[in-house]
């Protein structure tokens, strides 16, 4: 079993930042992508941002230059620092991240945390 936990969320002003980070815990024998994606009510989850094992990154549009995201492999964790954040980035946050939880899976298999909600007033 695989777990991912998010945290850092929260309720910011408009041009505030947040950091928000994602901790995989359970039966890990390796991890892939891990990314960020993110749901406004009415809307479909969309890609925030995913980064690779070796660290080849990519962004939404609508993010890059204000988001960062970054990881620690040793400690199976991703974070998403944002900056200068706008109403429009209000959403439930969701971490990703494709798992092999042993060496006998010849797959990663594809795991979500929870979700954070982000809340960014005007």
């Amino acid at each position: 079993q695989v777990h991912l936990v998010e945290s850092g969320g929260g309720l910011v002003q408009a041009g505030g930042s947040l950091r928000l980070s994602c901790g995989a815990s359970g039966s890990i024998f390796s991890i892939n992508a891990m990314g960020w994606y993110r749901q406004a009510p009415g809307r479909q989850r969309e890609l925030v941002a995913t980064i690779t094992s070796r660290g080849i990154i990519s962004y939404a549009d609508s993010v890059k230059g204000r988001f960062t995201i970054s990881r620690d492999n040793a400690k199976n964790t991703v974070y998403l620092q944002m900056s200068s954040l706008k109403p429009e980035d209000t959403a439930v946050y969701y971490c990703n991240a494709g798992v092999r939880p042993t060496s006998s899976y010849t797959y990663y298999a594809n795991y979500w945390g929870q979700g954070t909600q982000v809340t960014v007033s005007s």
